[in-house]
C-alpha cells in the first residue's frame, strides 16, 4: 500500500481520497490543513493516525510516501517543491501550477529526488478517452474540432455580490481558462500535441481574471476551437468533425458519452463503462507511477505542455497573477509556440 497525505479538506479532495482506496493501491495515512480542527474534521470519515498544521512537518514525516495537493493554485508549486525535496511522491490537482516557470520548476526537482509528480488531469485516464483516441481514424482527415465546457459557477453570484471567492481571485491564479477551460486545452494536446500556433480572447473581470474565452489552436490541415465560461452555462457537446464523420462527445471533461456519427450511415455509441467517481483511473494511473518508480513519463511532457500553452494565453489575454513575477508577466516564460508576432511561429 501507497501511504498518502491530502493538502486540503474541500471536496475534491473526498473524491480523491474515495477514489484511492477504490483502487486498493493507496492508503490514506495523513491530513494536512492550516487548523489541526480543519484537518481532524475530515478525519472524522476518514481515520487516519496523523494530522499536521505544518508543511514542513507533513514533508519530514516518515510515516508517509505521497501526497495529494487540492490547495489553491499559486500554492501548488510551493508545496510541491518543499514535499518533492523531501523525497514525497506528488500528485497535484490541474493546474499543475501557476505558469510555465514554476511547472519546470517542479519537473526538475521530481527528477533531482527521484520521485514521482504527477498533474491530476484525470480526463486523460479515463476510458473513455482512450476510446475517443482509438475512434479518431474513423472520421477520416480531420478537419474541425469544437472543445466546449462553459459552466456557470455557483461562486459567481458570490463575486457580483461584492465578495471575492477565490475562483475569481488572480491572487489564487485562478479564472476560467486556469479551472475547466484547462481541460479542454489539455485534452486537445494529450490528442494532438502542442499546435502550430495559438490565438486566444478572453472578457476579464474587474479582478483581473477571466471570466469567459475563446481560443483557436491551429494544427495546419485542422484548427481547435475552445470554448470555456465561468460566467454562462452551455448545453452543447464537444464534437471532433473529419471528412468521413464526426465524434460527438458529451461533457469532455469526463467523456460521459461517445457517439460515432458517419458522414453516410448510422450513429454508433462507442461509450465504454466507467466507474461512477472518475478519478479513480487518475488514482491508478499515479499508484503504477509510484509503484514502478517511473519518475520519467508520459504526463510531463503533457503538463509542460499545457503550462507553456497557458501562460502564453494569459499574455494575450492580459491575465497577471502575483505568482508571475515580473519575469513571467513581461515575457511569458519563452514559449515556442505562439502568436506574438501577427501569427508567425517563433
Amino acid at each position: 500500500m501507497i501511504r498518502f497525505a491530502v493538502i486540503g479538506t474541500n471536496w475534491i479532495t473526498r473524491q480523491f481520497i474515495d477514489a484511492a482506496h477504490e483502487s486498493g493501491k493507496l492508503k490514506l495515512t495523513a491530513i494536512y490543513s492550516r487548523t489541526l480542527p480543519q484537518a481532524q474534521s475530515l478525519g472524522i470519515d476518514y481515520p487516519v493516525q496523523h494530522y499536521f498544521d505544518s508543511l514542513e512537518d507533513l514533508a519530514q514525516s516518515d510515516a508517509i510516501d505521497a501526497v495529494y495537493i487540492a490547495s489553491p493554485n499559486a500554492m501548488h508549486c510551493g508545496q510541491a517543491l518543499l514535499l518533492l525535496g523531501h523525497k514525497k511522491h506528488v500528485i497535484c490537482e490541474k493546474p499543475l501550477a501557476s505558469n510555465l516557470r514554476e511547472v519546470e520548476e517542479m519537473i526538475a526537482c521530481a527528477r533531482a529526488n527521484g520521485v514521482v509528480l504527477f498533474e491530476a488531469f484525470k480526463t486523460a485516464s479515463l476510458p473513455n478517452f482512450q476510446a475517443l483516441r482509438r475512434a479518431l481514424p474513423r472520421v477520416g482527415k480531420l478537419r474541425k474540432v469544437f472543445l466546449n465546457y462553459c459552466q456557470y459557477s455557483s461562486r459567481y453570484p458570490k463575486y457580483l455580490a461584492g465578495e471575492q471567492p477565490n475562483t475569481f481571485n488572480p491572487a489564487f491564479s485562478n479564472g476560467s481558462i486556469m479551472d475547466i477551460g484547462f481541460y479542454m486545452l489539455a485534452s486537445a494536446v494529450a490528442l494532438w500535441g502542442e499546435p502550430r500556433r495559438l490565438h486566444a480572447t478572453a472578457a476579464l473581470l474587474e479582478s483581473g481574471v477571466d471570466g469567459h474565452g475563446t481560443l483557436c489552436l491551429d494544427y495546419g490541415d485542422f484548427d481547435v476551437t475552445v470554448c470555456h465560461s465561468k460566467v454562462s452555462q452551455s448545453v452543447l457537446p464537444s464534437e471532433i468533425q473529419g471528412e468521413e464523420g464526426s465524434l460527438v462527445i458529451e461533457k469532455m471533461s469526463e467523456c460521459q458519452q461517445i457517439t460515432l456519427v458517419p458522414r453516410s450511415g448510422n450513429r454508433q455509441d462507442l461509450t465504454e463503462p466507467q466507474h461512477i467517481n472518475t478519478m479513480l483511473y487518475e488514482a491508478e494511473h499515479f499508484a503504477a507511477l509510484v509503484e514502478n518508480n517511473e519518475v520519467e513519463h508520459p504526463g510531463l511532457a503533457l503538463a509542460r505542455a499545457t503550462a507553456a500553452l497557458l501562460t502564453e494565453i494569459r499574455r494575450q489575454t492580459g491575465v497577471i497573477f502575483p505568482a508571475d513575477g515580473p519575469v513571467d508577466s513581461a515575457d511569458a516564460g519563452g514559449l515556442a509556440v505562439s502568436d506574438r508576432d501577427a501569427g508567425a511561429v517563433a
